[in-house]
Order: structure tokens, then C-alpha cells, then sequence
């Protein structure tokens, strides 16, 4: 086993903010599924990944019952599911040990938030050495606020300022940049599910 898909982040936590409505990707935990036969199918490891801020009391804080897999995903038992607490899904986990143990040096990588977790997940794994593809189309993002704009503004507020960034934006950026500056191959789930894709 030399390859291993990381799905990063794709928990109710993001569902219980208004923002959510803002995602490019609403059918995300299709395109993870997808994937994740494909991997399976390969032989491949399916690594879950979850973010918690214990005593926040946000959606992320655990105590608020959230921080769990989407449930539409298809988690199995025995495959690994890890709960981190920095942005990136190494820093704060045993991943880089398991992977280690089990002889890994190619990862997949897709999730939440494309250009936050998903993103800087791959640029650590590429530190570390390992051989990083980013599926574009199975990782999801919200719009942005400007960085000037009030911090209590309403969704709606965000999305008719002219300054704030679509989250199709944010994904076909990230995705540019990752693989521009070598840090990542970009794929689609359909380059690397093939037939698989919607079954």
C-alpha cells in the first residue's frame, strides 16, 4: 500500500453556519464518496479527518455535538479517523506516523475548506516529502468577506459587496496556485474515480 486518500474536514460543523449556503460544491459528500470507492478499489487507504476547538463553544467545539463525518459519507470501520486541532491535518495528529507504518508516499487530498485545511494539508505533505494530489472538484469553500469589511456582517451583506471573493473563485485559485508552484498534481474525481464516478 504506497497510496492513501485523505478526506479532510467534511463534518456538520460547516452545515450549522448560514455561510454554507454560500459553497460552490452542495453535492460534495457525492464526489468524496466517489472517490473513496476508488481508493478502495485500488487498495488504497482511506484516511478520515475531522477539526475540533475544544472550549470554544462554536460548531467546532465537540461538546456541541457536531464535529462528526457528514453522515451521506461512507465511513467504514477500521479505517483511520483522526481529530485535529490545527489547520493543517499532520501538525496535531499521528497521520505522518501511520502513514509511515503502512509504507505510504502518495497522498490524495480533498475536503474542507479548499483553500484553508484541504490546501495547507497539501502543502505540508509536500514538505514532508510525500507525492500530493489535490481533486479539485471534491473539495468544497465558502464566499469571503474582504478583510476591511465589519466582522458582523450577514451573509447576504458579504455577498453584495463587490470585494468579496465567490467560493468558485477561491477553489479555481487554490488549485492554480498549488499546482503552478509545484506543491501538487490538480485532478478530478472523474480522472481518478473513471468509472466509478456516481455509481
Amino acid at each position: 500500500m504506497s497510496r492513501a486518500l485523505i478526506v479532510i474536514d467534511v463534518q456538520e460543523s460547516f452545515r450549522q453556519r448560514e455561510v454554507w449556503r454560500t459553497t460552490n460544491n452542495p453535492d460534495l459528500t457525492d464526489d468524496v464518496n466517489a472517490l473513496v470507492r476508488a481508493a478502495r478499489a485500488d487498495g488504497d487507504l482511506v484516511v478520515w479527518v475531522l477539526h475540533a476547538e475544544p472550549g470554544t463553544g462554536g460548531v467546532f467545539d465537540p461538546v456541541n455535538g457536531h464535529v462528526h463525518l457528514m453522515p451521506e459519507l461512507d465511513h467504514r470501520d477500521g479505517e483511520p479517523l483522526l481529530v485535529k486541532t490545527s489547520i493543517n491535518a499532520f501538525t496535531t495528529t499521528n497521520l505522518a506516523q501511520l502513514l509511515t507504518q503502512r509504507g505510504v508516499r502518495e497522498l490524495r487530498v480533498c475536503g474542507i475548506r479548499a483553500e484553508q485545511c484541504v490546501e495547507t494539508t497539501t502543502r505540508v505533505g509536500t514538505d514532508l516529502g510525500y507525492d500530493m494530489t489535490y481533486v479539485v472538484d471534491a473539495t468544497a469553500s465558502f464566499a469571503t468577506a474582504h478583510p476591511d469589511a465589519p466582522a458582523d456582517r450577514t451573509v447576504d451583506e458579504v455577498l453584495a459587496d463587490p470585494r468579496t471573493k465567490r467560493a468558485d473563485e477561491i477553489v479555481a485559485h487554490t488549485a492554480f496556485i498549488l499546482a503552478a508552484r509545484g506543491f501538487a498534481k490538480v485532478a478530478t474525481v472523474a480522472e481518478l474515480a473513471g468509472t466509478l464516478t456516481g455509481s
